[in-house]
């Protein structure tokens, strides 16, 4: 092993271990808690707490523009998403966050009704 190679080790090793690291050997939550579709932003009101760690100040900072996804969040953060999900969990636990389930799609709503209003309109005003 050449000095050049040692520094491509320890960035292998530290992305390999920092996962694990970062959520202290954590399971993922129940996947009914947090889709990837869950919103996400800061609480109004967050608590004062002991000092938190760099990857939990980033996504509160990344929260704190608006309602973001979990998967947003991931990928701004450049974590895994099942790492994410727990900074958030826990974030959440803790009081600094506030998440809500997704905006659910639009309903279609049946053609036939809208003919009927179209027809209705056209008689109306012509």
């Amino acid at each position: 092993m050449t000095p050049s190679d040692e520094p491509e080790l320890e960035h292998e090793a530290a992305e390999l271990v920092r996962p694990y690291v970062i959520t202290n050997g954590r399971e993922l939550p129940d996947d009914s808690e947090f889709s990837l579709i869950t919103l996400v932003t800061v609480h109004q009101n967050p608590p004062r707490t002991k000092p938190l760690d760099p990857e939990k100040l980033r996504v509160i900072e990344l929260c704190s523009g608006g309602f973001l996804s979990v998967a947003e969040i991931a990928g701004h953060t450049r974590l895994p998403v099942g790492v994410a999900k727990i900074l958030v969990s826990d974030l959440t636990e803790e009081g600094h966050l506030c998440t809500r389930a997704p905006i659910p799609s639009a309903q279609l709503v049946d053609r036939q009704i809208l003919e009927e209003v179209l027809n209705g309109l056209q008689a109306r005003f012509g």
